[in-house]
């Protein structure tokens, strides 16, 4: 099977890697980057200078991957593809795009006959080796012609189909929500022991947990690498966060829905805090207990 790829990136990069190890499917390959491209040509894709050439050296029915950051890029990205692209042709979206928009883009592209799919992808950086977990959205009949990529590109039994364009980036947008809950209480977990009076060494509990407990999971075996990388005390790094967008997503959805989101929503907010977003907040704080109390606060001079 043939498949172009856009956007040679830390994940899509090794998803073409995977693509081309494992199978005798043929990859296409185009990144602003010549380098990316030239890494690509050496796991045995053919390389593209341009979206143009990407498309002309496809054959039709085409299906072509878009690996690239989610909004105006994502957005441009199709814009210029949607005149090289013949009815019955598909766009596939990888990215972390927001599912209303998938269904704004599908209704679009549907009118000239060309299909959409959009793929929420989990995995990292790890999924060449272990592949990845991938949640699809798109009409049944796009998603059956993508399914011998899905098969290489996940492990056994790792991809599913929801239903209609945006229902695969609603699941992932959901399971970075409920990430960023789960790496808040282990974050927050950590520090209290990190805190505390006792000797503990946080790459032992970590790989502990992950030794039969009830909070065993790869997020735990990636925070005994962290710890072993960067010592007990993280010194090299900074707490500083940032969000891609999906939390957000997460909990506004949750909102339309009625659902209480507490763990996502304060999950997010620490991530703000991280970034010094709370710190006026802490001044006004500070100046009301002056103000109310007289008391004793620090002052930058």
């Amino acid at each position: 099977m043939q498949i172009g790829f856009v956007g040679l990136g830390r994940m899509g990069g090794n998803m073409v890697h995977r693509i081309l190890r494992d199978s005798e499917h043929e990859v296409v390959a185009f990144d602003p980057s010549a380098d990316a491209v030239s890494t690509a040509e050496g796991h045995g894709a053919s390389g593209a200078a341009s979206l143009e050439e990407l498309v002309s050296k496809l054959s039709a029915p085409r299906i072509v991957w878009l690996m690239v950051p989610a909004g105006k890029i994502t957005e441009d990205s199709i814009t210029q593809l949607r005149p090289l692209l013949e009815a019955g042709d598909t766009i596939v979206d990888g990215g972390n795009t927001n599912w209303h928009d998938d269904q704004r883009r599908a209704g679009e592209l549907d009118q000239v006959g060309i299909h959409y799919v959009d793929v929420g992808t989990s995995g990292g950086v790890w999924g060449l080796e272990v592949g990845y977990c991938m949640m699809v959205g798109g009409h049944q009949e796009s998603v059956d012609r993508l399914a011998p990529i899905l098969d290489v590109l996940a492990p056994p039994d790792g991809w599913r189909h929801f239903g209609d364009a945006g229902a695969g980036h609603f699941v992932k947008m959901v399971h970075n929500g409920v990430e960023y809950g789960l790496m808040q209480a282990y974050a927050e977990g950590f520090e209290i022991m990190h805190k505390s009076e006792f000797p503990i060494d946080l790459k032992e509990v970590s790989g502990l947990w992950n030794r039969g407990s009830v909070v065993r999971s790869w997020l735990c075996e990636l925070a005994e690498r962290a710890f072993e990388e960067e010592g007990n005390d993280l010194a090299g790094l900074q707490g500083y966060v940032d969000d891609s967008g999906e939390g957000r997503w997460t909990i506004v959805d949750g909102i339309d829905l009625d659902v209480p989101t507490p763990v996502i929503t304060a999950a997010l907010y620490a991530r703000f805090y991280s970034r010094g977003e709370g710190d006026f907040t802490a001044k006004v704080l500070a100046a009301l207990r002056i103000q109310f109390g007289g008391h004793a606060v620090e002052k930058t001079t």
